[in-house]
Order: structure tokens, then C-alpha cells, then sequence
């Protein structure tokens, strides 16, 4: 089977449309997805039967709305094609109508106040732009639609609403700064989007003797194995025989789907992998992220195994993040970010950059933000993920622009990356770039993009990709506000990017992200430091952010207040869940492991001591005094977690709920899981009732 014959086989592509629609109804198809607009429901009615025709001839018996959720995931609803039946005969139909648009039922989808439980419509609408595939599972081959979903009063109760409004601000906003340049041909700017996709695999039956992963996704106790990732001999090392079956029928199925899968290899931790696709635009690539990612979980199961998405599965080894590849291109081919061969005299590339560092350090804290879900907490500023402390990295090249332009208003030169010669006769010269790379950086400059590194792995890439367009449209907005308006263009660009480079520099950083200086440093220059999701939410209700969003029509007050409410929620329930899963496996497992351990050890000095009086025992003696100490501290602090879960149930403020599980719930985990994890070192391995970490990492 070859790449070309299967890729993009359950896509109803362009390519596919224009085969199979009538050239008057192409026509007006493209106009749409060029310009904007809306079909007419006569070219929607044509659409929607050669989509149904299609999707039949490929198995589909059923159609879905697929959107996506305030809930971080994605939702579908199965209808038939069935019609009305005439005399016993099936009649199959899919209107225009019923393609565009959807009513689910909004009442069990959080909206944090938007809508009261008991009114329950929503609308789901065709997003035309990503288009319609078919998932083959288990149900059946179903034609999935993808929609935007928002409330019968209009306000957006999905992720993807405000990331097509951000993208549309972006575009409009790019347009201007390159009419400034001269550029009358480009009609459309596009953010694009890879997403590098980590993840760890495990045994799926050693996975269902573990409750913690079941529930939660991620271990809760769990001592350190004898080896971890220190010998660092698992990163891009052979990929193990039955982890590459699971990863062939994995690229497969992505590509059937159009979902560009190129790179795959072993990540830095034991049982850790990442997934890569080629770019694609920012709202293709959310949408396929998130197919990709129900894709893994669906192809795992069917070779035994489980994959696990959460930031942080493993105490002690790297986590997973998503990396977020992110550019912005004109229809014309041009790449904004491209800096060219001399980036000092390239002024558009150094306005766009200009813009870009203004627009991160004004609104740090909410691009903190946009990367903030629970998991991740348990990752930022841990092996090898980034800090919680937003920064940029340049590189030697372009940081070296960047200080003669703040030093002398222009920059004169810029470093040039030269050849690396290996000293081999049999080798070639290797063309050396002119920097190196920082993978510290948690938005890091890598060419013609920006990498923003602290995505967690299992959140949806849309909430960044919506703050990152639309701070920088913001930043492009207050340029060309200035520009437009310039007698002399050439000293006032000049002006611009000089005084963004100057009153942003401090954002620039291309040391080492991870050590405690940078952590100092950070906080000597003013910039903010958020360590965790309750710490980063306030941001989205702050007057600033409220402004920046309703400028561009991406959110209303209303809508961030009820985002806000979510995620304190989701935070709070979250970390509720994981607390009660530790009592139930402190209470129900591990404590009478440990007992029945200790009342072993007991027996066996009682019995040594009778048959031979002069034995020694004292090692058992002290086998035994250990784990009771610890035996009695791990029940003592069940029993107060237990308390302090009940106590939430007092708490009526959301808020406050979230604050005490930081302040209180959370370090009491903590605490129990110390003594537990102590004890697996000393309790038989026959007795521990759940798999190591060396059984779920090293055993696949």
C-alpha cells in the first residue's frame, strides 16, 4: 500500500467536490471558501446529496455534527441518512439544511453560566472550511461535519467559534501591514499550524489493574524504577516491534482521514512516542489534532494496548506537551515569518517580529493562559517541558538585529551561520544555520515560525492558536494605526520597529529556561510568573483581556467570565477525582498490602525467634518498625484528605472551591503518596497490588 492511494480516501476534498458536484455549484463553493460567505441552499442542497452519495458508497450509514465542546474534547451526535419509508422501501436523504446546520441538546455541555440547565437549545453549524471525513469504528462508518456550537442566544459554547473569529482578525490585520509593503495581490493571510503530538503507551492489562489510570489518566503513586530516562538511550532509539505495528496502523488511519502524519519516534522517557504532521491551516490542524488524537486511543485498543495523553503520567520522567508550530502565510505563498537571507534589511520581516514580541510581552499572561489545564500543572518547569514564564528565543541571528536596532535605530549586518566541516573526507559540508535552538524556550523562533512549547498533550490546540492570533493581529492593528498615517513611511517603520524592539526586549531570553536563575531573572524584569491553572485564570477576566477580545469580536465579557467559571470547575473536579481515586487505592489497596506484609513479617521473626532463640532478626525488626511508621503516617494522611475532599462540600464560590483544592487538596496527595511510594520499596513484589512504574514503562 502505498502513501499516495490511501491518503485522503475518507475526505470529501475539494478535489473530491469538484468531481462530483456541477461546475456552477463548485464554483460558488470555492467562491466561499476563498472569500467568506454563505452557500444558497440550492448549492447547499447539491452538496449535501453528493456528500451523502459518497459517504454511502464508502460504508457510511450515519452522519454527525462533530464539534467541539467546552469540555476539551470533541462531541457527535449519529443520525441516519434513513428518511421517511414508502412502502417498505428505505429512503436515504441528507439536506442542505441538515448539513449546515444542527440542533443538540446544550443543556449537558458546561457553559459556566451562559445558559441555565433547563433551556436546552443549541445550533451547531457547518464549518466549511475544514472539510467532512468519514471515521470508520465500531458503530458503523459515519460522515463526520465539522461545526462551530453556540447557544440559542448567539454566545459560543465551543472552542472552535472564537478561533475562526481570531484567525479572520488576523487575516484582516496582516492585509494591512502588507498593503504598507506594496503588497496589492494577497486577498487572504492564514495562521498555519503543526502540532507535534506526545504520548506515552502501556500495556493495556497492566493499565486495568491500575485505578489510577483508569480514572484519571495518570499514575498517583508510583516509586521511581531502578532506571529511568538518565542513560537517555530511548530518544530517537529503535522502536520497539509491537509499539511499531500500533504506530503503522495509527499513520494509516490518520492518513485515510487527510491528517498529514510524516514523523514518529521514541520520545525522551521510557514508553514515550510523538506523532507529527506537515502544517496545515490553524483550524484544519485543531480540528485534525483532536482526530488524531481519538485515533490513538481507538488504535491502541486494538493491539492491546492503552495510549495515555495526560501532561504528566509519570512522576520522575518528562511529561508530554503538544508543540505548537505556528506561522502566518499570504495566499501568495508568502510566509510572514520568513526572515530571508538578511533579515537586518528585510523591514516587513522586522515589523511583523517587532509586533510579534510586543504583542507576547503585553499579554504573557494570557498566552500563560491559553496553555492552562490541570495536567499541565504537573508538568511546567519539570524535565525538560518549559517554565510557567512566558518568554521568547531569537537566536544569536536575530537577537544580534534585534540589539543593534534597539543600540542605532537600524541594524547594519546580522550574523551569517557559515559551514561545519566534520574533518572527514567521505562527509559533506554541512551548511550551519545561524543559531542554534533552545528547546527550553517556551516560544521559541525556529526559522519561519514560532514554536510555543507549552501546550499540554492532551488540551486542544485552540485556545492558544486564539489568543496567539489575536494579540498579534492586535500588535499589527496599532502599527498600521501609526503607519497608515505616516508622511514618511520609510523613517516612521523604522520608528515602529525600533520602539517595539526596545519597550519589549525584555521579553527576549535565550538562555536556559529550566534553571532557578532564569526563575529570578524572569521576575527582576517584570515578567509574570503563573505556576499553576488557578493562578492563570483571573487573566481572562481582567479588564485588558476583556478589551483586547471584544475589539475583535473573538469573545464577549460574558463569554470569558464563563470560561473562567469552567475552569475553575473543571480544575476543581479534577483534582476531586484524583483525590478520591488515592483514597480508594490507599484504603482499598495499598493499606492492606502493608498489612498483610507487616503481619508476614511479624510472623516470620515470631517463628525464627522459636525455632532458633539466638537468631538474629534484627533486619526483619527493622523491616517491620519502618513500615509501620510509615503504615500509620499513610493512614493518618487518608484519613485527612478524606476531610478535606468533605470539606469542599461546605464551599459555595467555584473559586474558592478551586483555591482549596490548590492550597489544601493537592499537598495532601502529596503527602500520602510520599509514604505509599516508600513502602513499594519494601513490601514484597507478590504482595504490591498494583504494576510499577518499571512494569508499565520497560514491559511493553
Amino acid at each position: 500500500m502505498s502513501i499516495s492511494e490511501v491518503f485522503g480516501a475518507n475526505v470529501f476534498s475539494q478535489s473530491v467536490m469538484q468531481q462530483r458536484l456541477p461546475e456552477e455549484a463548485f464554483k460558488e463553493v470555492r467562491q466561499v471558501l476563498e472569500n467568506g460567505g454563505q452557500l444558497s441552499m440550492q448549492t447547499a442542497d447539491i452538496v449535501a446529496k453528493a456528500m451523502m452519495e459518497w459517504a454511502m458508497e464508502k460504508g457510511a450509514t450515519h452522519y454527525t455534527h462533530w464539534f467541539q465542546p467546552l469540555t476539551g474534547t470533541t462531541a457527535e451526535k449519529h443520525d441516519s441518512f434513513l428518511s421517511f419509508p414508502k412502502e417498505g422501501q428505505a429512503i436515504m436523504r441528507l439536506t442542505g439544511k441538515q448539513l449546515t446546520m444542527g440542533e443538540p441538546d446544550a443543556s449537558s455541555f458546561p457553559s459556566g453560566g451562559l445558559r441555565a440547565t433547563h433551556y436546552a437549545r443549541g445550533y451547531t453549524a457547518w464549518d466549511i472550511t475544514s472539510p467532512a471525513f468519514i471515521k470508520e469504528q465500531a458503530a458503523g462508518s459515519v460522515l463526520c461535519i465539522p461545526t462551530v456550537f453556540v447557544s440559542y442566544t448567539g454566545e459560543s459554547l465551543d472552542n472552535k467559534t472564537p478561533l475562526l473569529h481570531s484567525m479572520e482578525a488576523l487575516s484582516t490585520q496582516s492585509l494591512r501591514l502588507v498593503r504598507l509593503f506594496g503588497n496589492r495581490r494577497a486577498k487572504k493571510a492564514t495562521p498555519s499550524v503543526g502540532a507535534e503530538q506526545e504520548y506515552f503507551i502501556v500495556d493495556r492489562q497492566k493499565y486495568l489493574m491500575r485505578r489510577d489510570l483508569i480514572y484519571t489518566g495518570r499514575t498517583l503513586f508510583g516509586a521511581p524504577a531502578p532506571k529511568g530516562q538518565e542513560l537517555d538511550d530511548q530518544y530517537f532509539g529503535v522502536i520497539r516491534e509491537r509499539i511499531g505495528a500500533f504506530m503503522r496502523e495509527l499513520n494509516e488511519e490518520l492518513w485515510k482521514m487527510g491528517i498529514p502524519a510524516t514523523t514518529q519516534h521514541n520520545e525522551v522517557a521510557p514508553a514515550q512516542h510523538e506523532m507529527a504532521p506537515i502544517f496545515s491551516t490553524c483550524n484544519i490542524a485543531v480540528d485534525q489534532n483532536q482526530l488524531a488524537m481519538e485515533t490513538m486511543k481507538r488504535v491502541a485498543t486494538k493491539h492491546d494496548l492503552v495510549c495515555l495523553l495526560h501532561e504528566k503520567p509519570f512522576a520522575g520522567v518528562n511529561g508530554s506537551g503538544k508543540h505548537n508550530n505556528w506561522s502566518i502565510t499570504l495566499d501568495t505563498g508568502e510566509n510572514l515569518l520568513d526572515p530571508g537571507e538578511t533579515p537586518n534589511d528585510n523591514l516587513q520581516f522586522l515589523l511583523v517580529l517587532s509586533c510579534i514580541m510586543k504583542a507576547v510581552d503585553e499579554h504573557a499572561d494570557l498566552l500563560r493562559q491559553s496553555a492552562a489545564n490541570v495536567g499541565n500543572d504537573n508538568r511546567l518547569g519539570a524535565d525538560e517541558a518549559p517554565p510557567a514564564i512566558i518568554s521568547i528565543f531569537l537566536g544569536n541571528q536575530l537577537e544580534d538585529v534585534v540589539e543593534q536596532i534597539c543600540a542605532h535605530g537600524s541594524a547594519a549586518a546580522c550574523l551569517e551561520g557559515g559551514q561545519l566541516v566534520t574533518g572527514v573526507s567521505t562527509l559533506p559540508v554541512i551548511n550551519k544555520d545561524a543559531t542554534d535552538r533552545n528547546r527550553t524556550s517556551p516560544f521559541a523562533f525556529t526559522g519561519n515560525k514560532f514554536e510555543f512549547r507549552m501546550v499540554g498533550s492532551s488540551d486542544s490546540l485552540a485556545s492558544a492558536n486564539t489568543v496567539l492570533n489575536t494579540i498579534v493581529a492586535d500588535a499589527f492593528c496599532q502599527a498600521c494605526d501609526v503607519l497608515e498615517k505616516a508622511a514618511n513611511f520609510d523613517s516612521a517603520v523604522n520608528e515602529v520597529i525600533a520602539r517595539n524592539m526596545r519597550e519589549h526586549r525584555r521579553i527576549i531570553f535565550n538562555g536556559n529556561g529550566y534553571s532557578r536563575e532564569w526563575v529570578a531573572e524572569a521576575e527582576k524584569r517584570g515578567l509574570p510568573n503563573l505556576p499553576s491553572m488557578v493562578d492563570a485564570i483571573p487573566v481572562l477576566t481582567e479588564e485588558k483581556t476583556v478589551r483586547l477580545f471584544e475589539k475583535y469580536k473573538i469573545f464577549s465579557r460574558s463569554e470569558l467570565e464563563s470560561r473562567a467559571e469552567i475552569m475553575y470547575e473543571t480544575y476543581t473536579k479534577v483534582n476531586t477525582i484524583e483525590a478520591r481515586t488515592m483514597c480508594h487505592m490507599a484504603g482499598k489497596h495499598y493499606i492492606p498490602s502493608v498489612i498483610r506484609f507487616i503481619t508476614r513479617m511479624a510472623d516470620s521473626i515470631q517463628k525464627t525467634k522459636n525455632a532458633c532463640p539466638e537468631a538474629d532478626t534484627q533486619v526483619q525488626k527493622s523491616l517491620l518498625l519502618r513500615a509501620s511508621n510509615l503504615l500509620k503516617e499513610a493512614q493518618a494522611q487518608l484519613t485527612r484528605l478524606n476531610e478535606e475532599i468533605e470539606r469542599l462540600n461546605t464551599i459555595d464560590s467555584v473559586e474558592e472551591m478551586a483555591h482549596h483544592c490548590h492550597d489544601v487538596v493537592v499537598p495532601t496527595m502529596k503527602a500520602l503518596r510520599a509514604p505509599i511510594d516508600e513502602l513499594e520499596l519494601i513490601v514484597d513484589k507478590n504482595l504490591w497490588p498494583v504494576p510499577t512504574y518499571g512494569d508499565l514503562m520497560f514491559e511493553v
